[in-house]
């Protein structure tokens, strides 16, 4: 723990000693849960002091213990202790006061991070690259909504005032959002993360942010995860919500995390890239990528909500299919030749677990580039039989993670079996409430 504890005292010469440092660990639905732990009191953090039940790892999205995991207080509920993620101390400039925050795992009773980790599990899928001196190089961009302020939990979303009802990089909207997206830029720079584009996106109020690529994939998740944060808190300073909810919007665009992804070799060359066409190595990626993609669906497509974006005139890819710069297939091949060569991975919700997400996509590109299976023909190409469509429908897609060897080979078998019990009670709970248009269109007529 030494190492921490010199990054502490260098985070306290440089910003000087916060009155509170919070503690973040990322649950298994990308949740933020943790401690305050008083500025003067880090020590107990550096010796292992520091505890949380291991259960937070894997609640619901309501908060709650799930029984079927056989985590929680059916086990009797015991603690982890709480280790920091190297490098990840870090001001909190939206905070009053002198804040600092840190990202945190939980040791397993029998020793190392918890295998409940998504950002453990996104490791051990990038070992496998390591084993075979490959190197995966990731970008991501993710899309959100600025919302008024709503009076309650179930009021619907509106736009902020003067929002025009589509955006389509309006550069006026853009402008009149300035503070707020300025702050954000601003607060995300003081936090590290390599932010780059921004633009007024298709919805009204929403953007999308684009991230500068890097060869470190977990880094890139905890942007992802520490940028949705952010954001949320900047807009609240504005007096307005954020949200990266797949589907705020029955009749608008939904909120997708889209991932760039190359690979590099020993000699630091990218092996998607070919002088002409497709690379065997990039078709193979594609490839591998499509054959996982419905059995990987509850992961990037994991809530009830999610599935709004796949319905019929979405602007999310329905089924798993590629082509060359087409923004309506599910994988994209923006380049091919030169060191920018990659695929872009477009089916991700912005509700997504990055660590999971990013663990499968490149799990399925490590399986093609093992199986060495051609893609199957593009969209452009003709004639081109359509791909069997994904699933629209939250409980078939979490029956199919379910018995997939796939996700036991990329996530484990005892975590394949702790999601899927985790999004089973999920469903129990969320699928059985009546809606309000269920009172609206039956109550009064039936």
């Amino acid at each position: 723990m030494t190492g921490f504890a010199s990054e502490y005292e260098a985070h306290c010469a440089a910003h000087g000693r916060p009155e509170r440092i919070e503690l973040l660990l990322c649950d298994i639905n990308a949740v933020l849960r943790g401690k305050w732990l008083p500025g003067d009191q880090a020590k107990k953090l550096v010796n292992g002091g520091v505890r949380l039940p291991l259960s937070t790892y894997a609640p619901n999205i309501l908060g709650a213990e799930v029984e079927e995991t056989g985590l929680g207080i059916v086990a009797g509920d015991p603690d982890g202790q709480l280790v920091p993620v190297a490098g990840s101390l870090r001001p909190v400039p939206w905070a009053e006061g002198n804040i600092a925050q840190v990202q945190v795992e939980m040791l397993a009773p029998e020793g190392g991070i918890s295998p409940l980790s998504g950002r453990e599990l996104l490791a051990r899928v990038l070992g496998r690259f390591a084993e075979r001196g490959l190197r995966p190089v990731v970008a991501t961009e993710l899309e959100f909504y600025l919302l008024q302020p709503r009076p309650c939990a179930e009021a619907p979303p509106e736009p902020p005032a003067l929002t025009p009802d589509t955006q389509n990089y309006d550069m006026e909207v853009l402008a009149r959002t300035q503070p707020v997206m300025d702050d954000i830029v601003h607060a995300a720079r003081a936090q590290g993360l390599p932010t780059d584009t921004l633009i007024a996106e298709y919805g009204p109020g929403q953007f999308e942010i684009n991230f500068h690529h890097t060869d470190d994939a977990l880094a890139a998740a905890d942007t992802a995860v520490l940028f949705r944060r952010l954001v949320r808190a900047m807009a609240a300073a504005h007096g307005l919500e954020a949200t990266f909810m797949a589907k705020p919007y029955a009749g608008q665009p939904g909120n997708g995390m889209h991932v760039h992804v190359s690979v590099l070799d020993e000699r630091g060359e990218n092996i998607f890239a070919a002088e002409e066409g497709l690379s065997q190595a990039l078709g193979a990626a594609v490839a591998g990528v499509l054959s996982t993609m419905r059995e990987m669906q509850a992961i990037f497509a994991p809530h009830l909500n999610s599935y709004r974006r796949f319905g019929p005139g979405s602007f999310a890819p329905s089924a798993p299919n590629w082509g060359v710069d087409n923004r309506g297939a599910a994988v994209r091949i923006p380049q091919a030749s030169g060191p920018a060569a990659r695929l872009e991975h477009r089916i991700c919700g912005a509700d997504t677990n990055p660590y999971l997400a990013l663990a499968a996509i490149l799990g399925g590109i490590l399986h093609g580039l093992e199986s060495r299976t051609p893609p199957p023909p593009p969209l452009e190409a003709a004639p081109s039989a359509p791909a069997h469509p994904l699933h629209h429908d939250w409980t078939a897609a979490v029956e199919e993670f379910a018995a997939s060897p796939f996700a036991a080979e990329i996530f484990t078998e005892e975590f394949r079996r702790i999601y899927t019990a985790v999004k089973r009670d999920e469903i129990a709970r969320i699928s059985t409430l009546i809606t309000p248009a269920e009172y609206k269109y039956y109550l009064s007529r039936l």
